[in-house]
């Protein structure tokens, strides 16, 4: 018998487009997943493949400008800055808007219990209001009411779910994980912008704002809380894929990504392709294994 081939698609914010390159990198080397689970913007992606709308979410991620993606933001200060109500009505009327159940591969996505900390998978009722949960970033998104629970991002918890992968079935996962060169990469820039080298707009203008304290730079909030998420995920990371091992891990770089960068997409799509050809022996070994 064939055996089952799992993607776990993990978490990571704007660099999470690099997930339809790696799809596409799979797909042309004749590798078609028969089990799809996400966290958070891999949830995302997942749910949009798995009902084989993946072609017009590339359409829509490689059009996005900045002013589209601040559109998409509906402020809030009651449980995080943003609603989600815009993103989570966009998604529900240009890609997947139906039970999990009904779509064409098995998919389930994780997220975390807020009053427990508990791992949630979810795998039943609306992909949109799963992947809404999937993706509630603390702080940034509101978190989602489930079944009596709080449920905020999965990152939290499972950042690459590899586990949920092998609970629905899959024999071999290919594992994506989208934190593996980012700690530490939003400070440096930072304090090089602040030391006059070559960096982003948005860290030279915080530069210009006298970031400096007995000649060292300092960051700013922002970049504290960012660098503090990223290690925090990474180190989930590396814990669950020691104790839960993917049979190939795919690691895309693309520390050079802020947080909120989906206006980006092309660069991650085209960074997600080339991370699967750097890896596709691997890949090709484990399944024939």
């Amino acid at each position: 018998m064939k055996p089952k081939v799992g993607l776990a698609l993990g978490s990571g914010s704007a660099r999470g487009w690099a997930h339809i390159g790696v799809i596409r990198a799979l797909e042309e080397a004749g590798i078609r997943p028969d089990v799809l689970c996400g966290c958070s913007i891999g949830a995302l992606v997942g749910a949009a493949y798995a009902d084989g709308d993946l072609d017009a979410l590339a359409d829509w991620v490689t059009g996005l400008t900045w002013q589209d993606v601040v559109g998409l933001l509906d402020v809030s200060f009651a449980g995080g800055l943003i609603k989600g109500d815009k993103l989570l009505g966009f998604f529900e009327r240009h890609f997947v808007d139906k039970d999990i159940a009904a779509l064409p591969l098995p998919f389930g996505c994780v997220a975390t219990d807020l009053a427990t900390g508990r791992e949630i998978w979810l795998r039943d009722g609306s992909v949109a209001a799963a992947v809404r949960a999937s993706i509630a970033l603390p702080g940034l998104l509101a978190p989602v009411s489930r079944d009596g629970q709080l449920l905020v991002d999965g990152g939290l918890v499972n950042p690459v779910p590899v586990s949920l992968c092998r609970a629905l079935g899959a024999d071999i996962v290919i594992a994506v994980d989208l934190g593996s060169d980012i700690v530490g990469k939003a400070l440096r820039r930072t304090i090089d912008a602040a030391e006059g080298q070559d960096a982003g707009w948005t860290e030279r203008l915080l530069a210009s704002l006298g970031l400096r304290r007995n000649g060292e730079a300092l960051p700013s909030l922002a970049t504290v809380l960012a660098t503090s998420i990223n290690i925090m995920q990474v180190r989930i990371a590396r814990s669950r894929l020691a104790g839960e091992p993917a049979d190939a891990l795919v690691a895309p770089r693309l520390a050079h990504l802020g947080l909120m960068d989906y206006h980006r997409g092309g660069e991650a799509i085209a960074e997600g392709m080339a991370a699967v050809k750097r890896m596709l022996p691997a890949i090709e070994y484990a399944l024939q294994s």
